[in-house]
């Protein structure tokens, strides 16, 4: 999971639930999951912006989807904003 997602995900715990339960999330529930933190190089950075460039997406999603390219991973989502991606990674459907 790229750290931009992970940072948008706690934003998001906050917003909704509040920063205690943004912090437990960080802390407790994110350690012992199956997930690997990934960082951005300058090139990874560019990467995502070339997919924002040519989709109607967040910023933030761009980053799952160039993660997912990169690293052959699938995108598990309910976003409808994926399906325009469809043709370009595996997109698991929640």
């Amino acid at each position: 999971m790229n750290d931009i997602n992970i940072g948008e995900t706690y934003y998001i715990v906050a917003k909704e639930r509040g920063m205690q339960a943004a912090d437990y999330f960080i802390n407790v529930i994110l350690p012992s999951l199956p997930i690997t933190s990934l960082s951005n190089s300058l090139n990874e950075v560019l990467e995502a912006l070339r997919i924002k460039s040519r989709f109607s997406m967040s910023y933030a999603d761009c980053f799952a989807a160039a993660t997912a390219i990169r690293e052959r991973a699938v995108i598990i989502t309910g976003d409808p904003e994926f399906k325009q991606l469809e043709k370009e990674v595996e997109i698991e459907w929640i």
